[in-house]
């Protein structure tokens, strides 16, 4: 369902719902998710490998932010932490004040395009124990939760199933959750309302 939408410079802000067991939403915007919308303790949430990798997508927009959350993930692979470095472990990692980051391990391994694989390297039911912890964590500090489209992207992941454990995991138990699409602003979006008029 098409919620409000703000005119943004060239953009609409766009918010999409989509309710939840509790009456609550998952809320879609076009906006930045290293700069999460709100007040209060922010929990931005991502999907990392399980090798250690750390160097395309969007952790390169959450590098230029912060340095904090790359630094502890490498420690954290590199075994110099006592957290277990598997499929479904969070790492929280402090940024600020009001914003901490979750490095979630979601995928197995990388996609290689000289590599191809049968299957995608998404890992639902790590995505799935990781909310959990997510959630868990949410629920202590009362903060709100932010994410890009997590394991949609180079994790080859179908949005649609991320989409109904987030609903499950996060949304019916209370917790606000925004889901953030960059749009390339140098391009043209077809699908906006045309404002030049």
């Amino acid at each position: 369902m098409l919620g409000n939408s703000a005119h943004f410079g060239r953009w609409d802000i766009l918010q999409f719902e989509t309710a939840g067991k509790t009456g609550l939403t998952l809320r879609y915007i076009i906006g930045d998710a290293t700069r999460p919308e709100g007040t209060g303790p922010q929990l931005l949430v991502h999907v990392c490998n399980d090798i250690g990798g750390w160097g395309r997508g969007f952790v390169m927009a959450l590098s230029k932010v912060s340095r904090k959350p790359e630094e502890a993930y490498k420690r954290w692979s590199a075994g110099e932490t006592d957290q277990p470095f598997q499929l479904g472990e969070v790492q929280f990692v402090y940024v600020s004040e009001e914003f901490t980051v979750a490095n979630l391990i979601g995928q197995h391994d990388i996609a290689r395009r000289n590599r191809p694989t049968a299957e995608p390297p998404v890992r639902y039911e790590a995505i799935r124990r990781g909310l959990r912890q997510v959630r868990a964590w949410a629920q202590t500090r009362g903060g709100s939760v932010h994410m890009p489209r997590i394991g949609a992207g180079l994790a080859g992941g179908d949005w649609g199933r991320i989409e109904s454990i987030i609903l499950e995991e996060l949304v019916a138990h209370g917790l606000p959750v925004t889901v953030y699409d960059l749009i390339e602003t140098r391009g043209e979006a077809p699908w906006l309302p045309d404002r030049s008029a």
